[in-house]
């Protein structure tokens, strides 16, 4: 079985990433982005990339470190997101945008790594999304025909990954993920944790091996949240909530109707 492991992610990069190429970034905001290979692709000054994202990170972080070194010269991403340095590129015309509705361009990844060119949706028919694009009914209803992509290079975050490559990802981070990992001609994941193979159980694996080249680990990743909102709760009355749970109990001992809580006036709202 050949190495997968890399040392590092400059060294997992290295020979793989050129001037010019396509690449395919895992994430949703912040969620699930490969934060060490972003910044070993930011150290490596490659240039004129076209990236193809769900969003484009927030300004100094993710794939925001790249737009202010103006690494990217083309997006392809359906939401510009907080990220100012972004919109700021766009609208100065300093920057190639590809808005894609966010199902189409999940599709356009999924599709190019099952080996399918194009397909056809109904998303984006009647607007600026469908212009120069082929058109064609079906049983009544118009669709446009999108093409897949394939980019050169994915770049993916999962939670554990054994020597194989066999990955799985943590919760909501899954995101966009493994549809780049299949879509890339080489994909390189950085995980937070490597395991002998054999120690995910089969059921548990949500990409298979065969579609990772390399993989480097980043036990200790930042995880920035991109907003945090944090409320006050109302003060709670300890006692008066003990009588109100007894008085409830005896109720439905005694087969009456449990009276809904009584939530006070500060807290009906916002917690």
């Amino acid at each position: 079985m050949a190495n997968k492991i890399y040392p590092s992610a400059d060294a997992a990069l290295k020979g793989v990433v050129a001037d010019g190429q396509t690449l395919a970034v895992g994430g949703f905001g912040l969620c699930g982005i490969p934060e060490a290979l972003i910044d070993a692709l930011h150290d490596s000054g490659v240039k004129d990339l076209t990236c193809i994202s769900n969003n484009a990170g927030v300004d100094g972080f993710g794939l925001g470190r790249l737009l202010g070194t103006r690494q990217i010269k083309k997006m392809i991403a359906s939401y510009v997101g907080e990220n100012k340095e972004f919109e700021r590129q766009y609208l100065a015309g300093e920057l190639e945008l590809e808005f894609t509705p966010q199902g189409t361009l999940a599709e356009k990844l999924r599709a190019g790594g099952a080996g399918i060119p194009a397909f056809f949706t109904k998303t984006g028919v009647g607007t600026q999304v469908a212009e120069g694009k082929e058109l064609r009914e079906f049983d009544g209803e118009t669709y446009v025909m999108e093409r897949s992509l394939v980019p050169d290079v994915a770049l993916v975050k999962a939670d554990v990954a054994d020597r194989s490559g066999n990955l799985r990802f943590r919760l909501t981070a899954r995101n966009f993920n493994p549809a780049a990992a299949m879509a890339g001609k080489v994909c390189i994941a950085e995980v937070e944790r490597i395991v002998e193979v054999g120690e995910i159980a089969p059921d548990d694996i949500h990409l298979p091996g065969i579609y990772v080249h390399r993989i480097v680990l980043n036990a200790h990743p930042e995880k920035r949240i991109e907003k945090r909102t944090v409320s006050a709760a109302a003060p709670v009355d300890a006692v008066a909530a003990k009588v109100e749970a007894q008085a409830a109990i005896a109720l439905a001992a005694a087969g009456s109707e449990v009276p809904a809580p009584t939530v006070p006036a500060s807290n009906k709202e916002g917690i």
